[in-house]
């Protein structure tokens, strides 16, 4: 696409600090029922999911850990065993070997350095095994704690679309969106985009003509 198409159709929906709040807002109630998908019933399997969610989908990762959260309850659980055995259990997640590594590495230093507890800032959860920027990102908004704005495929897809960001880095995009969205609206953000991603904002055939937000999208008007 000619990069004077895409300059005009940003002219035509005017400024992205303008957008940004009615498509929040939009979004918000378009989609209410937006959170994360990922089932846990503690600060711990909120940290093991989503550890084992890389490169594979929430909708496995659910299925797994159904059986898995009832065998480890504590840190304790995942380091009682042999490595072997927990690649068996997660192994349907794929990179099996990796993530029981990381898995126990991380239990291990949950123990020797934060009583067994879950850490809620950003700088402490990426000192764990297996725990880049995005996994901590996650774990620190649905803990109450935001300090920053999750990048996922979906994010990184809507955000060029409605030209909130040129960079397709997710370290970058996610410098241009934390400047851009107003910060009580980290951690719901990406949930929004997420799900309007899933349901009307899909990849290969958006359906713009569905959208809430069609009018506020640069992409809409190419």
């Amino acid at each position: 696409m000619p990069r004077s198409f895409v300059r005009e159709a940003r002219k035509r929906v005017g400024p992205k600090k303008l957008r940004i709040k009615p498509v929040i807002e939009r979004l918000a109630v378009e989609h209410a029922d937006a959170t994360i998908a990922l089932k846990f019933a503690s600060e711990l399997e909120l940290l093991v999911s989503v550890m084992l969610s890389a490169q594979t989908t929430d909708v496995n990762v659910n299925r797994v850990t159904t059986t898995l959260f009832q065998k480890y309850r504590k840190p304790e659980d995942y380091l009682a065993v042999p490595q072997e055995e927990l690649e068996r259990d997660i192994f349907a997640t794929g990179f099996y070997r990796q993530k029981a590594k990381s898995l126990r590495g991380t239990m291990r230093m949950l123990l020797e350095e934060f009583d067994g507890e879950v850490p809620r800032t950003l700088v402490e959860l990426v000192r764990l095994p297996g725990v880049a920027r995005k996994t901590a990102n996650v774990v620190s908004s649905e803990l109450g704690n935001p300090e920053g704005v999750v990048v996922d495929t979906h994010v990184r897809r809507l955000s060029q679309r409605l030209g909130f960001t040129k960079e397709e880095d997710p370290v970058k995009i996610e410098r241009d969106l934390v400047k851009l969205v107003p910060r009580e609206d980290w951690a719901r953000f990406p949930h929004l985009l997420i799900w309007h991603g899933r349901r009307v904002c899909n990849a290969r055939r958006p359906l713009c003509e569905d959208c809430v937000v069609h009018d506020l999208c640069p992409a809409s008007r190419v």
